[in-house]
Protein backbone atom coordinates (compact mmCIF):
# COMPACT_ATOMS: atom_id res chain seq x y z
CA UNK A 1 0.00 0.00 0.00
CA UNK A 2 1.26 3.12 -0.50
CA UNK A 3 2.60 5.75 2.00
CA UNK A 4 -0.23 8.26 2.65
CA UNK A 5 -0.08 11.79 4.13
CA UNK A 6 -2.60 9.94 6.88
CA UNK A 7 -0.08 7.38 7.23
CA UNK A 8 2.19 9.95 8.26
CA UNK A 9 0.22 12.21 10.29
CA UNK A 10 -0.25 8.89 12.71
CA UNK A 11 3.41 7.76 12.78
CA UNK A 12 3.89 11.52 14.01
CA UNK A 13 1.15 10.99 16.51
CA UNK A 14 2.52 7.64 18.07
CA UNK A 15 6.06 9.03 17.86
CA UNK A 16 5.12 12.06 20.01
CA UNK A 17 2.47 10.26 22.34
CA UNK A 18 5.97 7.68 22.81
CA UNK A 19 8.29 10.18 23.48
CA UNK A 20 5.64 11.44 26.24
CA UNK A 21 4.59 8.25 27.77
CA UNK A 22 8.98 8.17 28.14
CA UNK A 23 8.79 11.30 29.92
CA UNK A 24 5.98 10.38 32.27
CA UNK A 25 7.98 6.93 33.00
CA UNK A 26 10.97 8.88 33.73
CA UNK A 27 9.49 11.55 35.94
CA UNK A 28 7.08 9.08 37.11
CA UNK A 29 8.91 8.86 41.01
CA UNK A 30 8.23 12.30 41.39
CA UNK A 31 5.36 13.39 43.26
CA UNK A 32 3.98 16.78 44.05
CA UNK A 33 2.14 18.00 47.02
CA UNK A 34 0.78 20.78 47.98
CA UNK A 35 0.04 22.86 51.27
CA UNK A 36 -2.66 25.50 51.60
CA UNK A 37 -2.54 28.15 53.81
CA UNK A 38 -4.95 30.91 53.76
CA UNK A 39 -4.56 33.00 57.22
CA UNK A 40 -3.19 36.01 58.46
CA UNK A 41 0.44 36.58 57.75
CA UNK A 42 1.56 35.73 60.92
CA UNK A 43 0.06 32.48 60.97
CA UNK A 44 1.96 31.55 57.71
CA UNK A 45 5.40 32.29 59.18
CA UNK A 46 4.23 29.78 62.01
CA UNK A 47 3.03 26.99 59.90
CA UNK A 48 6.00 26.76 58.27
CA UNK A 49 7.93 24.51 60.75
CA UNK A 50 4.87 22.23 59.40
CA UNK A 51 5.90 22.48 55.67
CA UNK A 52 9.71 21.59 56.39
CA UNK A 53 8.68 18.64 58.13
CA UNK A 54 6.43 17.02 55.72
CA UNK A 55 9.47 18.16 53.26
CA UNK A 56 11.83 16.33 55.08
CA UNK A 57 9.04 12.92 55.44
CA UNK A 58 9.00 13.06 51.76
CA UNK A 59 12.60 14.63 50.27
CA UNK A 60 12.43 13.14 46.92
CA UNK A 61 8.59 14.87 46.41
CA UNK A 62 8.11 18.68 45.60
CA UNK A 63 6.62 20.49 47.66
CA UNK A 64 4.20 23.67 46.93
CA UNK A 65 2.63 26.36 48.86
CA UNK A 66 -0.20 28.48 48.00
CA UNK A 67 -0.69 31.23 50.03
CA UNK A 68 -2.89 34.38 49.39
CA UNK A 69 -0.77 36.93 47.23
CA UNK A 70 0.78 39.18 49.63
CA UNK A 71 1.91 36.33 51.65
CA UNK A 72 4.07 34.86 49.21
CA UNK A 73 7.45 36.52 50.51
CA UNK A 74 7.34 34.94 53.71
CA UNK A 75 7.86 31.60 51.91
CA UNK A 76 9.07 32.60 48.65
CA UNK A 77 12.81 32.10 49.54
CA UNK A 78 12.77 28.91 51.65
CA UNK A 79 15.62 26.92 49.32
CA UNK A 80 13.45 23.57 50.02
CA UNK A 81 10.28 24.47 48.35
CA UNK A 82 9.60 24.41 44.77
CA UNK A 83 7.01 26.74 44.04
CA UNK A 84 5.22 29.26 45.53
CA UNK A 85 1.47 30.11 44.46
CA UNK A 86 -0.05 33.96 45.36
CA UNK A 87 -3.82 33.83 44.71
CA UNK A 88 -5.26 37.55 44.40
CA UNK A 89 -7.90 37.98 46.60
CA UNK A 90 -9.25 41.55 47.84
CA UNK A 91 -11.64 41.96 50.14
CA UNK A 92 -15.18 42.30 48.71
CA UNK A 93 -13.99 41.45 45.00
CA UNK A 94 -13.91 37.53 43.58
CA UNK A 95 -11.21 39.01 40.89
CA UNK A 96 -12.24 35.85 38.67
CA UNK A 97 -10.15 36.66 35.95
CA UNK A 98 -7.00 36.56 37.62
CA UNK A 99 -7.96 33.63 40.18
CA UNK A 100 -9.23 31.05 37.63
CA UNK A 101 -6.28 30.55 35.33
CA UNK A 102 -4.19 30.29 38.49
CA UNK A 103 -6.74 27.73 39.81
CA UNK A 104 -6.43 25.62 36.53
CA UNK A 105 -2.92 25.70 36.82
CA UNK A 106 -2.43 23.97 39.88
CA UNK A 107 -4.75 21.14 38.67
CA UNK A 108 -2.57 20.37 35.55
CA UNK A 109 -0.06 19.78 38.35
CA UNK A 110 -1.90 16.87 39.29
CA UNK A 111 -0.69 17.07 43.04
CA UNK A 112 -0.26 13.65 44.53
CA UNK A 113 -1.32 15.28 48.39
CA UNK A 114 -2.58 18.98 49.44
CA UNK A 115 -3.04 19.70 53.09
CA UNK A 116 -5.21 22.80 53.79
CA UNK A 117 -3.87 24.31 57.24
CA UNK A 118 -6.63 26.31 58.34
CA UNK A 119 -9.77 24.52 57.16
CA UNK A 120 -11.72 27.53 56.18
CA UNK A 121 -13.88 27.74 53.17
CA UNK A 122 -11.64 28.99 50.12
CA UNK A 123 -9.30 26.75 51.62
CA UNK A 124 -11.72 23.88 51.61
CA UNK A 125 -13.11 24.74 48.30
CA UNK A 126 -9.68 25.11 46.61
CA UNK A 127 -8.77 21.46 47.92
CA UNK A 128 -11.88 20.42 46.19
CA UNK A 129 -10.92 22.21 42.95
CA UNK A 130 -7.60 22.01 42.74
CA UNK A 131 -8.28 17.83 42.91
CA UNK A 132 -5.20 15.89 44.51
CA UNK A 133 -5.64 12.35 45.06
CA UNK A 134 -5.22 12.76 48.68
CA UNK A 135 -6.88 16.03 50.60
CA UNK A 136 -6.44 16.32 54.31
CA UNK A 137 -7.63 19.16 55.84
CA UNK A 138 -8.33 21.05 59.04
CA UNK A 139 -12.19 21.00 59.81
CA UNK A 140 -13.98 23.63 62.18
CA UNK A 141 -17.21 23.92 63.06
CA UNK A 142 -17.85 26.94 61.36
CA UNK A 143 -18.32 27.32 57.71
CA UNK A 144 -20.56 25.89 55.23
CA UNK A 145 -21.99 22.27 55.59
CA UNK A 146 -20.23 20.30 52.86
CA UNK A 147 -16.47 21.78 53.96
CA UNK A 148 -15.70 18.18 55.20
CA UNK A 149 -16.86 16.76 52.10
CA UNK A 150 -13.93 18.65 50.29
CA UNK A 151 -11.02 16.23 51.69
CA UNK A 152 -11.03 12.58 51.55
CA UNK A 153 -8.55 13.01 54.98
CA UNK A 154 -10.93 15.14 57.61
CA UNK A 155 -8.98 15.78 60.41
CA UNK A 156 -11.75 16.98 63.14
CA UNK A 157 -10.20 20.40 64.91
CA UNK A 158 -11.04 19.28 68.22
CA UNK A 159 -9.14 16.16 67.92
CA UNK A 160 -6.14 18.21 68.18
CA UNK A 161 -4.90 20.06 71.22
CA UNK A 162 -5.49 23.29 71.83
CA UNK A 163 -4.09 24.05 75.10
CA UNK A 164 -0.85 24.33 75.97
CA UNK A 165 0.18 23.12 72.44
CA UNK A 166 1.81 25.75 70.25
CA UNK A 167 0.38 27.01 67.06
CA UNK A 168 3.65 25.23 65.05
CA UNK A 169 2.85 21.79 67.38
CA UNK A 170 -0.99 21.98 66.18
CA UNK A 171 0.48 21.77 62.28
CA UNK A 172 2.08 19.43 63.02
CA UNK A 173 -0.45 17.42 64.88
CA UNK A 174 -2.25 17.28 61.25
CA UNK A 175 0.69 15.73 59.80
CA UNK A 176 0.44 12.59 62.27
CA UNK A 177 -1.56 10.33 59.94
CA UNK A 178 0.86 10.85 56.61
CA UNK A 179 4.13 10.15 58.77
CA UNK A 180 5.48 13.60 59.48
CA UNK A 181 7.83 13.80 62.71
CA UNK A 182 5.85 14.60 65.35
CA UNK A 183 9.03 15.70 67.00
CA UNK A 184 10.61 18.26 63.84
CA UNK A 185 11.86 21.38 64.90
CA UNK A 186 9.30 23.80 65.54
CA UNK A 187 12.12 26.71 64.77
CA UNK A 188 10.69 29.37 62.78
CA UNK A 189 12.51 30.14 59.25
CA UNK A 190 11.95 32.88 57.51
CA UNK A 191 14.45 33.88 54.98
CA UNK A 192 14.82 37.69 53.41
CA UNK A 193 15.20 38.45 49.47
CA UNK A 194 19.10 38.73 48.97
CA UNK A 195 18.51 41.11 46.46
CA UNK A 196 17.12 43.96 48.23
CA UNK A 197 20.16 43.85 51.04
CA UNK A 198 21.47 47.01 49.43
CA UNK A 199 18.06 49.31 49.48
CA UNK A 200 17.44 47.68 52.78
CA UNK A 201 20.83 48.89 54.33
CA UNK A 202 19.67 53.01 54.04
CA UNK A 203 16.67 52.45 56.02
CA UNK A 204 17.61 50.56 59.14
CA UNK A 205 21.39 50.65 60.97
CA UNK A 206 22.73 47.35 61.24
CA UNK A 207 22.38 46.02 64.86
CA UNK A 208 19.29 48.40 65.92
CA UNK A 209 16.46 47.54 68.23
CA UNK A 210 13.39 47.74 66.41
CA UNK A 211 10.03 47.94 68.43
CA UNK A 212 6.96 47.23 66.72
CA UNK A 213 4.33 49.15 68.06
CA UNK A 214 0.76 47.90 66.03
CA UNK A 215 -0.87 44.22 65.80
CA UNK A 216 -4.34 43.58 63.92
CA UNK A 217 -6.15 44.30 67.25
CA UNK A 218 -5.33 47.22 69.24
CA UNK A 219 -6.21 45.16 72.73
CA UNK A 220 -3.07 43.21 71.72
CA UNK A 221 -0.46 47.01 71.33
CA UNK A 222 1.27 48.22 74.48
CA UNK A 223 0.34 51.96 75.66
CA UNK A 224 2.68 54.39 73.68
CA UNK A 225 3.91 56.40 76.61
CA UNK A 226 5.25 52.70 77.76
CA UNK A 227 7.16 52.44 74.43
CA UNK A 228 8.07 56.11 75.50
CA UNK A 229 10.07 55.25 79.01
CA UNK A 230 11.36 52.38 77.64
CA UNK A 231 13.37 54.56 74.67
CA UNK A 232 14.38 56.72 77.22
CA UNK A 233 15.69 53.86 79.53
CA UNK A 234 17.40 52.38 76.77
CA UNK A 235 18.80 56.26 74.97
CA UNK A 236 20.74 56.80 78.76
CA UNK A 237 22.45 53.28 78.10
CA UNK A 238 23.19 54.01 74.89
CA UNK A 239 20.87 51.27 73.22
CA UNK A 240 19.29 52.49 69.97
CA UNK A 241 15.66 51.60 69.56
CA UNK A 242 14.01 52.17 66.20
CA UNK A 243 10.35 52.08 66.07
CA UNK A 244 8.47 50.95 63.16
CA UNK A 245 4.15 50.41 62.76
CA UNK A 246 2.36 48.15 60.17
CA UNK A 247 1.60 50.75 57.03
CA UNK A 248 -2.31 51.31 57.21
CA UNK A 249 -3.38 54.45 58.38
CA UNK A 250 -4.55 53.29 61.77
CA UNK A 251 -0.84 51.87 62.21
CA UNK A 252 1.00 54.90 61.38
CA UNK A 253 -0.83 57.42 63.48
CA UNK A 254 0.73 55.19 66.34
CA UNK A 255 3.82 55.97 65.25
CA UNK A 256 2.93 59.76 65.13
CA UNK A 257 1.22 59.68 68.92
CA UNK A 258 5.23 58.35 69.45
CA UNK A 259 6.79 61.19 67.66
CA UNK A 260 4.20 64.37 69.72
CA UNK A 261 5.27 61.92 72.77
CA UNK A 262 8.81 62.12 72.51
CA UNK A 263 10.54 63.85 69.09
CA UNK A 264 13.46 62.72 69.32
CA UNK A 265 12.93 58.94 69.28
CA UNK A 266 14.23 57.26 65.61
CA UNK A 267 11.24 56.31 63.52
CA UNK A 268 11.31 53.75 60.62
CA UNK A 269 9.63 54.58 57.46
CA UNK A 270 6.74 53.47 56.28
CA UNK A 271 7.44 50.55 54.35
CA UNK A 272 4.10 48.73 52.68
CA UNK A 273 6.09 46.22 50.74
CA UNK A 274 6.34 43.19 52.77
CA UNK A 275 9.34 41.92 51.13
CA UNK A 276 11.21 44.87 51.66
CA UNK A 277 10.36 44.91 55.57
CA UNK A 278 11.51 41.57 55.86
CA UNK A 279 15.03 42.27 54.25
CA UNK A 280 14.97 45.62 56.70
CA UNK A 281 13.95 43.29 59.77
CA UNK A 282 16.88 41.11 58.78
CA UNK A 283 19.16 43.95 59.66
CA UNK A 284 18.06 44.47 63.48
CA UNK A 285 19.84 43.10 66.58
CA UNK A 286 17.10 42.43 68.06
CA UNK A 287 13.17 42.80 68.35
CA UNK A 288 10.47 43.76 70.71
CA UNK A 289 6.83 43.86 69.81
CA UNK A 290 3.05 42.75 71.23
CA UNK A 291 1.29 39.62 69.72
CA UNK A 292 1.98 40.33 65.77
CA UNK A 293 3.05 38.82 62.35
CA UNK A 294 6.76 40.27 62.80
CA UNK A 295 7.17 38.94 65.90
CA UNK A 296 7.38 35.95 63.93
CA UNK A 297 9.57 37.09 60.86
CA UNK A 298 12.13 38.32 63.03
CA UNK A 299 12.24 34.81 64.87
CA UNK A 300 11.82 33.28 61.55
CA UNK A 301 15.13 35.48 60.38
CA UNK A 302 17.15 34.76 63.42
CA UNK A 303 16.46 37.86 65.45
CA UNK A 304 16.69 37.38 69.26
CA UNK A 305 13.06 38.83 70.32
CA UNK A 306 10.97 40.20 73.15
CA UNK A 307 7.36 39.24 72.90
CA UNK A 308 4.42 41.30 75.18
CA UNK A 309 1.58 38.81 75.72
CA UNK A 310 -1.34 39.32 77.62
CA UNK A 311 -4.60 39.42 75.18
CA UNK A 312 -3.30 36.30 73.52
CA UNK A 313 -2.13 33.16 74.56
CA UNK A 314 1.84 33.05 74.87
CA UNK A 315 1.93 29.26 75.38
CA UNK A 316 0.29 28.96 71.66
CA UNK A 317 1.77 31.96 69.73
CA UNK A 318 5.03 33.31 71.59
CA UNK A 319 8.43 32.24 70.00
CA UNK A 320 10.27 28.88 70.79
CA UNK A 321 13.90 28.77 71.70
CA UNK A 322 16.40 29.76 73.90
CA UNK A 323 16.90 32.89 71.92
CA UNK A 324 13.11 34.25 72.41
CA UNK A 325 12.30 35.56 75.65
CA UNK A 326 8.46 35.96 76.43
CA UNK A 327 6.60 38.70 79.59
CA UNK A 328 3.08 38.11 80.04
CA UNK A 329 1.06 39.74 81.77
CA UNK A 330 -2.80 39.41 83.59
CA UNK A 331 -4.94 38.19 80.36
CA UNK A 332 -7.45 39.73 78.93
CA UNK A 333 -11.20 39.65 79.98
CA UNK A 334 -12.45 40.27 76.53
CA UNK A 335 -13.57 37.94 73.97
CA UNK A 336 -10.84 36.37 71.89
CA UNK A 337 -12.18 37.77 68.85
CA UNK A 338 -12.84 41.21 70.43
CA UNK A 339 -10.64 44.00 68.81
CA UNK A 340 -10.53 46.35 71.55
CA UNK A 341 -10.09 45.46 75.44
CA UNK A 342 -13.03 47.23 77.66
CA UNK A 343 -11.97 46.63 81.00
CA UNK A 344 -11.32 48.82 83.14
CA UNK A 345 -7.37 48.29 82.91
CA UNK A 346 -6.88 46.98 79.76
CA UNK A 347 -4.51 43.79 79.78
CA UNK A 348 -1.29 45.11 78.02
CA UNK A 349 -1.16 48.13 80.69
CA UNK A 350 -0.22 44.94 83.38
CA UNK A 351 2.73 44.61 81.54
CA UNK A 352 4.87 47.50 83.43
CA UNK A 353 8.11 49.14 81.73
CA UNK A 354 10.32 47.95 84.58
CA UNK A 355 9.85 44.20 83.72
CA UNK A 356 10.40 45.29 79.58
CA UNK A 357 13.16 46.96 80.50
CA UNK A 358 14.78 44.27 82.66
CA UNK A 359 14.09 41.27 80.53
CA UNK A 360 15.47 43.38 77.26
CA UNK A 361 18.62 43.92 78.89
CA UNK A 362 19.11 40.12 79.45
CA UNK A 363 18.09 39.47 75.97
CA UNK A 364 20.67 42.08 75.07
CA UNK A 365 23.37 40.88 77.04
CA UNK A 366 22.67 37.20 75.87
CA UNK A 367 22.72 37.69 72.27
CA UNK A 368 24.90 40.66 71.84
CA UNK A 369 26.77 41.61 75.20
CA UNK A 370 28.62 44.47 73.28
CA UNK A 371 25.22 46.24 72.81
CA UNK A 372 25.32 47.18 76.34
Amino acid sequence: MPHTEVDTLFERLFLERSTFTQKCIMLGGVKKNLCILFKYLGDVAVAVPALRALKESRPEDELHILVAEEAVPIVQHLPWVTKVWGLPRKRGKAQLSRSLPLIAALRGQRFALSVDFVGNDRGALLSWVIGAKERVGLVTELGFWGRRHCYNHPILEETIPSVDVHESERHLRLLEGIGADQNASCALEVHADASLAQEARGLLEVGSVVAHLSTSQPKKEWPVEYWRELYLRARDVGVRIVFASGPSEREQAILKALQELEPEAPIMGRISRLDLYLAVLARAGAFISGDTGPLHFAAGLGIPTLSLFAATDACRWAPLGAQHRCLTGGGCHCSGHAHVCIHATPCMRTLKVESAWDALQRLLQTSNPRSL
